[in-house]
């Protein structure tokens, strides 16, 4: 099969739409500025702000103002809009020829976190509304969905998923989608992802200190950090031969991914960019290139000291002494985040249309363990294009995006294959058995129980090492999470502590895990609500099916929040402690 690539959608400081996109880069013009839209007091903060209020962005997405709905739905809402027109498609084409054949599969982590910070005190004095369902990542691609028309009554996608790995999220998407075309799960996929800037988000990484004053200044010997950004992108993918049998423009075609974990640390990359390199060279082994094929590269690119260096030692690894052009477009739109993987692929689909590389901005000098970025946009044909992903927890994601088709091979999807083990652990005195008490005095009550379950079902079912990490929530690391909005809260944004955010992001387990065992295989989050576990198990039963793992470990958790129960009350709901984790084997292939 190969996969076509009919339709992409863009939104961000640098365009609302392609073609805005496009200009700024050949320009090369920057959407880094300061900020109007966030509130923050952090003023000083240059950010890639889409310069639009809510208001405004509901306009343009024909929806009432009299309607709550998250910023980050509403740049997914205009961006996956563009995508689906692009490939031919509008509201009554998808009714009519895509009715239960479309997967729609959008990543993110801030989700609805802009209502929860706006309404907080609200909700903390017992005056919560409805809205407040609207902070789980899912709905706000539930939103996306039902405003585009692909999912209501009358028309339902055959599949709907949320990854959640904070940077890697809409690269993430990308893959699943291929997989289940390549599954035969569905006929064509929207993938991608949408991240709106928020205050938690924004205080979270300054209390990394990893946020420069300036713009950033990706491979720089002088860089200081990242800027925050938002925005949303998304790829319409679909079989070569569908495309061609209703006429649709192919734009690129998807050539080969591979996600990995540095299985590192959970802010920080390995020195030697390990999980980098495994990534960008299984993306390229499925592609059946070799390093001297890519005419590209779409860096990760952050502008931290530690990122950077750790992807130029990757880059290095892999291409030798002939690095093919390089550079990092966040210096134009900011790190959108969970939405980046998405944007940038977009970007590379455009980069490869009109035939040019995008400048790496804002780069003067190099240092030693530093790739010399492509400076200014420079004009040359594109045949394949590597475009990276990197986020918290050492989850490494990387994309080969081609003129011409990669045949990949097919496989029908299994059922669920056969689980080993169902381990589920509250009891504390298991707990303290698997779990050191130096370990423990890191970790949540949470993480320990998540921990313990996982480090039992791996000696009970006799694998040490699965191959993939996959985790289902509904709400994530809440503990983390509202101990870090109730501080900045009370503390009006200062002196915040960097722990609470650190283990707030939905991969946090998944990740956790990982580093603990040393596993540098596929790792994944969804959150998807009531239907998190139903992803993760497509996830792991497309990629059994074509033989990419034979091995999962699959872990369902979420946790009891006082704070969060008594927001959720007002509308019927609350949260459980629930720590559970399977093993499953494809046999047929052990």
């Amino acid at each position: 099969m190969r996969i076509a690539i009919t339709g992409i959608g863009a939104v961000s400081a640098i365009g609302m739409n392609c073609a805005e996109t496009l200009q700024s880069l050949l320009d090369e013009r920057s959407g880094i500025g300061a900020m109007h839209e966030l509130g923050s007091v952090h003023t000083d903060l240059p950010v890639g702000e889409v310069p639009f209020t809510d208001a405004e962005l509901k306009r343009m997405a024909g929806i009432a103002d009299s309607e709550p709905m998250p910023r980050t739905a509403l740049l997914g809402i205009i961006a996956a809009r563009e995508a689906l027109l692009q490939a031919g498609l509008n509201e009554e084409m998808v009714n009519e020829k895509m009715v239960n054949g479309l997967a729609f599969i959008s990543g993110t982590t801030v989700g609805g976190m802009d209502l929860t910070e706006q309404h907080w005190l609200d909700y903390a004095n017992g005056k919560a509304t409805e809205n407040i369902r609207l902070h789980e990542a899912g709905e706000s691609t539930n939103a996306i969905a039902r405003y585009l028309g692909i999912s209501n009554q009358q028309s339902a996608v055959s599949f709907i998923a949320t990854p959640s790995t904070a940077c890697s999220s809409a690269l993430n998407a990308i893959m699943l989608g291929a997989n289940m075309l390549r599954t035969g799960k569905t006929k064509a996929a929207l993938v991608g992802g949408a991240e709106s800037l928020s205050m938690f988000h924004l205080n979270g990484f300054n209390t990394l200190m990893i946020l420069d004053h300036v713009p950033c200044r990706p491979f720089d010997a002088e860089r200081h950090g990242l800027n925050l950004g938002e925005g949303a992108g998304y790829l319409f993918i679909e079989p070569e031969e569908q495309a061609i049998a209703r006429g649709a423009t192919i734009l690129g075609y998807i050539g080969g991914y591979a996600n990995t974990c540095d299985a590192y640390h959970q802010t920080a990359s390995s020195d030697n960019g390990e999980g980098a390199l495994l990534a960008m060279s299984g993306a390229l082994r499925m592609a059946g290139l070799q390093p001297a094929d890519i005419d590209y590269v779409n860096a990760h690119g952050t502008a931290t000291p530690n990122n950077d260096l750790s992807e130029s030692a990757a880059l290095r690894r892999l291409f030798g002494d002939n690095l093919p052009a390089v550079s990092s477009t966040k210096a134009f739109t900011g790190h959108t985040t969970s939405a980046s993987g998405g944007l940038e692929s977009a970007i590379c689909v455009l980069a490869m249309q009109h035939g040019f590389v995008p400048a790496n901005l804002n780069w003067s000098s190099t240092a030693e363990g530093l790739i010399t970025p492509v400076t200014h946009t420079r004009h040359k044909p594109l045949r394949h294009i590597l475009c990276n992903a990197f986020g918290f927890g050492g989850n490494e994601s990387s994309l080969v995006i081609s003129s011409t088709g990669t045949d990949l091979s097919e496989a029908p999807m299994i059922q669920l294959p056969n689980e080993q083990i169902n381990v589920q652990m509250v009891n504390d005195e298991m707990v303290n058995s698997f779990v050191s008490s130096a370990e423990s005095r890191r970790m949540t009550p949470q993480m320990r129980r998540v921990v313990a379950a996982a480090r039992r079902a791996m000696e009970e079912s006799g694998v040490a090492i699965p191959d993939a990490i996959v985790c289902a929530t509904q709400w994530g690391c809440m503990l983390q999470s509202m101990r870090f909005l109730q501080d900045m809260i009370d503390s009006g944004e200062q002196q915040l502590k960097p722990t609470p955010f650190m283990q707030s992001t939905h991969n946090t387990i998944a990740s956790l895990i990982a580093i603990l065992t040393g596993n540098h295989g596929y790792n994944a989050t969804y959150s998807q609500g009531k239907q998190s576990l139903d992803c993760a198990l497509a996830d792991i039963c497309t990629q059994m099916s074509l033989g990419l793992i034979n091995t999962a470990m699959v872990i369902e958790f979420d946790e009891q929040v006082d704070a969060w129960d008594a927001v959720l009350q007002h509308i019927g709901d609350r949260t459980e402690d629930i720590a559970r984790v399977h093993i499953y084997t494809n046999n047929s292939k052990i």
